[in-house]
């Protein structure tokens, strides 16, 4: 009885080569390479080139809480206007016409950056590698962020010291908000690429409405995750606003505010390039 064909996968008939007279199994020099060993990847290729673990990465995100309230606070105590929650940005500029103030330039600033800004980390989560998880995205990502906070913490440090009035608007005013606002939607960006859409740091509103209307909302904490992931990232927000709006009023002023930021960047960083990589 004749043996059936070998079939592929999708059940169509394959060819079988016959073997050539040369060929053998024994790992003699006919099976090695032409061009020699293929060259190993340097340790730090290896460890910058893989997906992030996502579990637990939330803990990384909620931490971004505590940086959006100090640079909030800091920034509405100094200059009037939000770096992060273009939600009162918005209201500021609509009552721009009718408030008599400048404070809807500044808003105007903060918002136009805060797009530019999210069209820029979007890009270089999905461009620029094939998963947005990986780990040199992300380290990068939040370099970037802590590099503009750096640049506008200078300006306020060793820039311009004339004082201005809630109705100026100097370039040692609007470039400040402009770079902070740019680089604050890196963390809502980030969430997105770790499937934690939730928690973008920048918006609270809907946070409050998801907590309460939770149908579990009062279950134990080992049951419903998201419910403490709502709890913590508003209290993590008021924990850095008062932090933010106490060293803003102190004699560090909002420059130690931001200088303060930028080291919690730092370690977001560094957080990044020990996290546990996705098998």
């Amino acid at each position: 009885m004749a043996s059936a064909l070998p079939t592929s996968s999708y059940g169509t008939i394959t060819d079988t080569p016959a073997p050539h007279p040369n060929e053998n199994n024994t790992g003699t020099e006919a099976d090695d390479p032409l061009l020699g060993p293929k060259p190993q990847q340097s340790w730090w290729r290896r460890k910058m080139v893989v997906d992030v673990r996502r579990d637990w990465a939330d803990v990384v995100l909620l931490a971004c809480y505590v940086i959006t309230g100090i640079l909030d606070s800091a920034s509405i105590s100094t200059w009037g206007a939000f770096v992060s929650m273009q939600t009162g940005n918005t209201v500021y500029l609509g009552l721009g016409p009718t408030a008599g103030t400048n404070r809807w330039k500044k808003s105007g600033i903060s918002i136009l950056c805060f797009c530019v800004g999210s069209f820029f980390f979007s890009r270089l989560h999905r461009v620029f590698s094939p998963s947005p998880k990986r780990r040199w995205v992300l380290c990068l990502s939040f370099l970037i962020q802590m590099i503009f906070i750096v640049v506008a913490a200078s300006i306020l440090t060793w820039g311009p010291t004339g004082s201005t009035g809630p109705d100026d608007v100097p370039w040692y005013v609007i470039v400040p908000i402009g770079l902070i606002a740019f680089q604050s939607c890196g963390q809502a960006v980030a969430s997105r690429a770790l499937k934690y859409n939730a928690l973008t740091s920048v918006v609270l509103t809907s946070i409050y409405c998801d907590l309460f209307s939770d149908a579990e909302l009062f279950e134990s904490i080992f049951v419903n995750v998201e419910r403490n992931q709502r709890i913590a990232a508003p209290s993590l927000l008021l924990v850095g606003a008062l932090l933010g709006g106490f060293i803003a009023k102190s004699a560090l002023g909002a420059a130690g505010a931001l200088w303060v930021a930028a080291a919690l960047k730092f370690v977001i960083i560094t957080s990044w390039f020990l996290w546990p990589a996705d098998n």
